[in-house]
């Protein structure tokens, strides 16, 4: 499986772009301790025999990772490739059931996220013009999610699911958006 490599090698690249004492500093440390736990949690999964939550971790940590490079909160020499340039692993038949159930439930979780924030920045900053590309992205990842679903490609939109909610979720948890409604799904 490429994913749990991917992630793994992105996070050993990657360092912090201001002083960690600094708010910018402390967001670009929070999103690597998120990207670290999705990355041991996905390895976890794996040990258990659990492809399909790791899957799901190992992409939602992608996420972090990308809004973090995105933002200038992490640098790293070489910026990644796209993950979704090649389609994932399909997992074998007997996980069939989960990763339906899973990705059924994680569009509706991304989609529940979505409609539950608004931008935080004012209008005319710079912030807010990359709040609004946040919020374009999961469009994106949650619309490629639903045809890949519709494809019958259950990993590949698991994945599409979880990195477009991992980008969200690391916008909320810098500041760029206000929970209006369902706080419980976020991780602040």
């Amino acid at each position: 499986m490429k994913w749990p490599v991917l992630l793994a090698e992105l996070i050993e690249g990657a360092g912090i772009a201001n002083p960690v004492s600094s708010p910018l500093g402390r967001s670009a440390e929070a999103v690597l301790v998120m990207a670290r736990a999705y990355e041991s949690d996905g390895r976890t999964f794996l040990a258990s025999g659990d492809p399909v939550n790791a899957l799901a971790s190992f992409w939602y940590g992608l996420g972090w990772l990308h809004f973090g490079i995105a933002y200038g909160l992490i640098v790293r020499e070489l910026n990644p490739a796209c993950p979704f340039r090649d389609p994932c692993e399909i997992l074998p038949p007997e996980y069939s059931l989960k990763l339906n159930e899973k990705t059924n439930r994680y569009e509706r979780l991304l989609n529940t996220a979505r409609c539950s924030v608004s931008c935080a920045p004012e209008m005319a900053t710079g912030v807010y013009d990359f709040a609004e590309r946040i919020l374009l992205i999961t469009a994106v990842y949650a619309e490629k999610g639903r045809g890949e679903r519709e494809c019958g490609r259950m990993e590949d939109a698991l994945a599409a699911f979880s990195y477009g909610h991992g980008w969200l979720d690391a916008g909320v948890t810098t500041g760029l958006f206000r929970i209006q409604a369902h706080r419980e799904i976020f991780t602040v």
